[in-house]
């Protein structure tokens, strides 16, 4: 209560003012890059899809180590740059693998089913994560989303090693599996938060962005 009696309101910000914030500059430059691969995917450049799939996630670390290191964030920043950053992820690591497995797939019933699979385990995954946070141990509960990216690049690696009808069995078991691990109940480590990974994932997004830029031409 305000002393002449009357309650005072907090002014809610502008919805734009929140694109200003460096960290979720970097957020949206991923989403960027997942609407990319989501492009190629539907015209059927797999291997395009996969440089703008693993910039994705590099922007999403990205965003992160930018958030830590900046001091003058409020709380509202913190609070909307979280929510942002779990309604991006389940457009770049839900969406865009069931995308990429039924375009795969030819759109068969079956590679339906696993990407209704995989979408409902990201959908699970992440709220959960957003409802419980880490785990005591500073874990994360199931396996982290951004690996299901890290991992499908990784895969599609070898692509040029089988058939098409082979490989779309491959990715849909690849992608199968990920979503069991996404929900389960294993505890694996916070990898965005540790100077070798970071580094690591710079090495390995540089490496296969090179390698599917020399497959393209």
């Amino acid at each position: 209560m305000a002393p002449d009696g009357s309650d005072r309101v907090r002014a809610q910000p502008k919805i734009l003012s929140y694109v200003l914030d460096i960290p979720n500059l970097c957020s949206l430059s991923g989403l960027a890059c997942t609407v990319l691969a989501l492009y190629f995917i539907l015209r059927g450049h797999f291997d395009a899809a996969m440089i703008g799939m693993v910039w994705a996630v590099a922007f999403d670390w990205a965003d992160g180590l930018i958030a830590r290191r900046l001091k003058n964030r409020t709380g509202d920043d913190r609070q909307f740059g979280g929510q942002l950053d779990v309604l991006i992820d389940i457009v770049s690591y839900g969406v865009t693998p069931a995308v990429l497995l039924m375009c795969y797939g030819q759109f068969a019933p079956i590679f339906l089913i696993g990407a209704f699979i995989v979408l409902a385990a990201s959908a699970i995954r992440l709220s959960y994560f957003s409802t419980f946070g880490l785990s005591t141990d500073a874990k994360y509960t199931g396996l982290a989303m951004d690996n299901n990216s890290l991992a499908l690049v990784f895969v599609f690696l070898f692509a040029g090693f089988f058939s098409v009808d082979q490989f779309s069995i491959v990715l849909l078991v690849t992608c199968l599996i990920l979503a069991g691990l996404n929900v389960s109940e294993i505890k694996t480590p916070k990898l965005s938060g540790n100077p070798i990974s970071v580094y690591g994932l710079g090495v390995y997004t540089l490496s296969t962005t090179g390698f599917y830029l020399w497959r393209l031409y």
